[in-house]
């Protein structure tokens, strides 16, 4: 796919995480994540549909959002207002090489309120001694909360890493913690 020929759109949302940026073509998420910085974002993105910084679009001086950043930015907006499941049904573009991009459509299937550990994450990604492997397709995930590595922990319980900081993990596992 070239992305020179795409739009790509980008704004940024106020969450009670913390700001939040998406940074989507007219299909698909391509990066999102607790930050205003969209350089660091589009960084993210895989080289062969990375955009170019000067053919992005801020959405904040070009009003009216639609396509794929609409209903990212109404998916956030329905995840804080409690349809916890509302960023699985957005699409994301990714690219890497096979395991990687299985372990992210792994990832979209840990639903809200699952924690699986990071060797868990292995078996579901299809190879069970990929730990490491697991842990970093975690890392490299550009598409935080529609591919939701935050709910991946280590085996002792603990929270492991994450990009955009551990106390924004914790809150949304408490976010998504289910009811008793």
């Amino acid at each position: 796919m070239s992305v020179a020929t795409a739009t790509i759109s980008t704004a940024t949302i106020e969450t009670p995480d913390g700001p939040f940026t998406v940074v989507a073509d007219e299909d698909a998420v391509l990066a999102s994540g607790w930050t205003a910085d969209v350089a660091s974002l589009v960084a993210l993105v895989h080289p062969s549909i990375r955009p170019d910084l000067a053919d992005v679009r801020d959405e904040l001086d070009a009003p009216g959002a639609d396509g794929a950043l609409a209903a990212a930015l109404g998916a956030v907006d329905a995840y804080y207002a409690g349809d916890l499941d509302a960023p699985g049904r957005v699409p994301v573009r990714q690219r890497s090489g096979e395991f990687r991009m299985h372990a992210w459509d792994a990832l979209r299937e840990v639903e809200p309120g699952e924690r699986v550990t990071y060797a868990e994450y292995a078996v579901r990604s299809g190879r069970p001694a990929a730990v490491r492997a697991a842990a970093g397709a975690c890392a490299l995930n550009a598409a935080a909360l529609f591919v939701p590595c935050h709910r991946v922990v280590r085996t002792d319980g603990g929270l492991g890493g994450f990009r955009y900081g551990l106390p924004i993990k914790e809150r949304l596992l408490e976010r998504e913690r289910p009811a008793a």
